[in-house]
């Protein structure tokens, strides 16, 4: 399993020295997220400070751009950084493309089904010469000239991972990506009942087969070398899960367990502004199932015993301090042996 450190700032002067120290520990790859800042430019930074470790968007927003704004983006990228680029894309959800970003919103699966295979229209005219003939219900692309046409194509197109909870987009993910990013608010029950027959239906379309894709997950850890560290991280994952878990479109991972009434309350709540009570609402019981609960050694046999041989990477840390290097060797070793 390969494991990959966080690269979220908001601070581009920080970027060299913490890709650097990423890459020195010993992650294999390092992330950034559409939040407060732009996902791209940090790794621009971090392909410059860097030379063996992936770099990923995870995620950028696809329905904020089009497929031949980040056609260029990946292709950029991938060259600048000699192969090592993941262009990782979700859909973010209505509100936030129509009110935030004031782009159109419909039909989300099969739009970013088509977004994905315009962007391999333009690679393909860009890689292997053909034209640009792309014609689709949401996005056509038919114009393509050579002052326009990269012409650095040695290292070839970014691999395409893909943003999926519901069933419908993990298909789109499993036809056309070469990679799903599972959402961190998930349990084993949601990963094995929905996510990987989704998967597997996708990749059956396509003609492929599961050696043929990548599943990342970011991953809730609870751990701590303290009580009180533990205790603070406990309360952060909690908040995080209750913020997750009060989105209507979340609620069928909840119902895996029989808590769809309490996506209702969290949702309630969320309209209110009670985010503290939120997090009060996540029990031992719901921790237990959405995070990896215990001491900085316990993690990676537990993370093992949960999801070894289904997740190829994930996204989380290993707990600073004495044995760190050593930890984050044992969380790579998970699922070797698939």
């Amino acid at each position: 399993m390969k494991v990959d450190g966080g690269l979220m700032t908001n601070d581009l002067a920080e970027v060299p020295a913490r890709a650097r120290a990423i890459e020195e520990a010993g992650y294999d790859g390092a992330v950034t997220a559409e939040i407060s800042s732009d996902p791209f430019l940090p790794l621009a930074l971090a392909a410059e400070h860097t030379e063996r470790i992936d770099l990923m968007t995870s995620i950028a927003v696809a329905f904020a751009r089009n497929p031949m704004l980040l056609a260029n983006l990946g292709h950029d990228l991938n060259a600048f950084s000699q192969g090592r680029f993941i262009l990782g894309i979700g859909s973010q959800i209505r509100p936030h493309i129509q009110k935030r970003f004031s782009m159109p919103w419909s039909q989300p699966a099969a739009r970013m089904r088509e977004f994905i295979l315009a962007m391999r229209a333009v690679w393909d005219c860009w890689y292997q010469g053909k034209p640009l003939d792309f014609r689709g219900e949401f996005y056509q692309h038919t114009l393509m000239t050579p002052m326009f046409t990269p012409t650095n194509t040695e290292h070839g197109p970014p691999r395409v991972f893909l943003a999926g909870v519901g069933p419908r987009m993990t298909e789109v993910a499993g036809e056309v990506a070469d990679g799903l990013i599972a959402h961190a608010f998930t349990n084993d029950r949601y990963v094995r009942d929905v996510t990987i027959p989704a998967i597997e239906r996708g990749l059956e379309r396509s003609g492929r087969s599961r050696k043929d894709f990548s599943i990342t997950c970011p991953v809730f850890v609870v751990t701590g070398h303290d009580d009180a560290s533990k205790a603070a991280n406990r309360e952060g994952v909690c908040k995080q899960i209750a913020f997750y878990g009060s989105t209507p479109a979340y609620r069928g991972v909840l119902e895996a367990y029989g808590w769809g009434e309490l996506q209702t309350e969290l949702n309630r709540l969320s309209k209110a502004g009670q985010w503290d009570e939120m997090g009060r609402l996540i029990d031992d019981d719901i921790l237990d199932a959405f995070a990896i609960v215990g001491e900085p050694d316990e993690i990676a046999p537990k993370l093992e015993a949960r999801y070894g041989g289904v997740f190829d990477r994930i996204l989380g840390g290993v707990a600073p301090g004495p044995g760190e290097t050593e930890r984050l060797q044992a969380l790579q070793s998970v699922g070797a042996s698939r």
